[in-house]
């Protein structure tokens, strides 16, 4: 029997992209892509850059204007979802209301790890995860003139950037001891770090939140692990994520630090779908060990693939990962993964805030890391993404330029 319906729960990158594919594949049946959120479906990077600082607004963030789902029949649906009844194939709404579903896709993303310390529940503290997280930080961040960061990576360094470009003097603290330890290498990292203290930022590293402080139910200052106190009119912290699961788990469908999922993307039932944020897959470049990646290009390419399986043309999922991040002048682009890195050379000038760090475990590439260095991500994903190997040797001769060698050495 041809599928008739699509579900599609959350509306993030993954969400929306399952909805745009299916129409551009030909899928004429109904789609319907449930929101929790008010408003058009929206991009999430610029909330914690470009939008809090007012280089873009609301419109500019939409993936797409409102008569495009009218055109396409995209059923938006503001709600909720309560519960998912497998066997009827049906969603159960928190309006009352329910969906039936030929196949359902569960884009469920991942919400911010709470601080669980004494204060946390003060005025004047945030994690950024939605439109309205950042509207309401956004007047605030320009009037803060003491802002502590909880959390030296992406999300928390792309705010530090913007607390210290509006004024505010920062401090960031960090159990480990370099920025963004766990997504760059040491070079990269050391890059960061120097930028940050260049804007001002100032880095606290080996270092936790032992106690939040307020006054009339504001925040006024962090008590650190080592016993410091730190005044702050605003804490904004980024520790990570916790996948959004729930519904799956009471569902009864395999997790795994995540929604488990096969290398189609499907869940333990053949008609259900996960992916982004809150799937765990079987990833080729992490020796198809089971991977969750938080990232737009994987949740995107993940949609892709879904919605080209349900019009019939199934594929493994084997797409390379890529990510980027921007923090103040700095670009910092990743191609592949770096777990298990062992071997770095690098290319260009770190002083000049140009650098490119080629990631090697053993002899095997296996991750390119662009700090204001586009060309070098470009032709970086597509050495990554076919043989013949680049070696650290061939790396590492004088005068070596990757976009040459991926030219001369072009299957």
């Amino acid at each position: 029997m041809s599928l008739d319906s699509v579900v599609i729960v959350g509306a993030g990158h993954g969400g929306v992209q399952v909805a745009i594919s299916l129409r551009q594949e030909g899928f004429g049946g109904r789609i319907v892509l449930v929101n929790d959120e008010p408003g058009l479906p929206y991009q999430r990077p610029p909330l914690s850059k470009a939008y809090l600082l007012g280089k873009i607004n609301a419109t500019a963030m939409l993936f797409r204007p409102e008569t495009f789902y009218v055109d396409q029949r995209i059923e938006l649906v503001h709600d909720r979802v309560a519960a998912i009844d497998r066997q009827n194939r049906r969603v159960m709404l928190d309006s009352g209301s329910a969906l039936d579903f030929g196949h359902l896709v569960l884009a469920t993303g991942a919400h911010n790890r709470p601080l669980n310390v004494p204060g946390s529940t003060l005025g004047g503290i945030f994690g950024i995860k939605t439109k309205a997280d950042a509207d309401f930080l956004s007047p605030l961040v320009k009037q803060a003139r003491n802002v502590v960061v909880i959390g030296a990576g992406f999300i928390g360094l792309e705010f530090a950037a913007v607390a210290a470009a509006e004024g505010a003097a920062v401090e960031v603290l960090e159990l480990g001891d370099r920025p963004m330890a766990r997504a760059v290498s040491p070079q990269m990292s050391e890059l960061f770090r120097a930028a940050h203290q260049g804007w001002g930022v100032k880095f606290n590293f080996r270092t936790g939140l032992a106690e939040l402080e307020g006054e009339d139910g504001k925040v006024s200052a962090v008590t650190t692990s080592d016993g410091r106190r730190l005044p702050a009119e605003l804490v904004v912290y980024g520790i990570g994520v916790i996948p959004n699961v729930q519904l799956a788990l009471e569902a009864g469908l395999d997790i795994d630090n995540g929604i488990r999922v096969n290398s189609s993307l499907l869940t333990s039932d053949p008609h259900i779908s996960a992916l982004g944020d809150v799937a765990a897959f079987p990833c080729v470049q992490n020796g198809e060990n089971l991977t969750r990646l938080e990232s737009v290009q994987n949740a995107v390419d993940q949609g892709k693939l879904i919605a080209a399986r349900l019009v019939g043309k199934p594929a493994p999922y084997t797409a390379l990962p890529w990510f980027w991040t921007d923090q103040g002048n700095l670009k910092l682009q990743i191609a592949g993964l770096s777990i298990g890195a062992d071997n770095y050379v690098t290319l260009g000038d770190a002083a000049a805030q140009q650098l490119s760090v080629l990631c090697f475990r053993g002899d095997e590439l296996i991750a390119v890391e662009s700090c204001n260095r586009p060309g070098d991500h470009v032709f970086a994903r597509k050495i990554l993404a076919r043989p013949p190997a680049l070696t650290p040797a061939a790396a590492a001769a004088p005068d070596f330029d990757l976009k040459a060698w991926e030219a001369a050495n072009r299957p």
